[in-house]
């Protein structure tokens, strides 16, 4: 059975930090393109940022490039999320995603994963 589990989210000031982290259980984080995803109230599901399979690229939104970094780490089986320069309009249920298909290049939209974490909750807010 495959399983995600996201941590890190939490209540952070606008310009603060945050790192999420996707934990597996059950399968090699390598072998598939991981997603971040965010839902913020009242608003559909959008995707964050993504990364490939076994050392492929990255895929970042518009409104996160510069300032979100995601990454692997390949002796914990996770994938982290380090948001940096946060801002209100970041607040969302953010949630890890792994592609359905094992050794993809990754891609934004959420039809490519089928196996979906909880989600974590950020909060930017003053």
């Amino acid at each position: 059975q495959l399983q995600l589990v996201e941590s890190g989210g939490g209540l952070v000031q606008p310009g603060g930090s945050l790192r999420l982290s996707c934990a597996a259980s059950g399968f090699t984080l390598d072998y598939y393109a991981i997603g971040w995803f965010r839902q913020a109230p009242g608003k559909e599901r959008e995707g964050v940022s993504c990364i490939s399979s076994s050392g492929g690229g990255t895929n970042y939104a518009d409104s996160v490039k510069g300032r979100f970094t995601i990454s692997r780490d390949h002796a914990k089986n996770t994938v982290t999320l380090q948001m940096n320069s946060l801002k209100p309009e970041d607040t969302a249920v953010y949630y890890c995603a792994a592609d359905s298909v094992l050794f993809r290049l990754c891609a934004l939209p959420e039809s490519q994963y089928g196996y979906w974490g909880q989600g974590t909750q950020v909060t930017v807010s003053s």
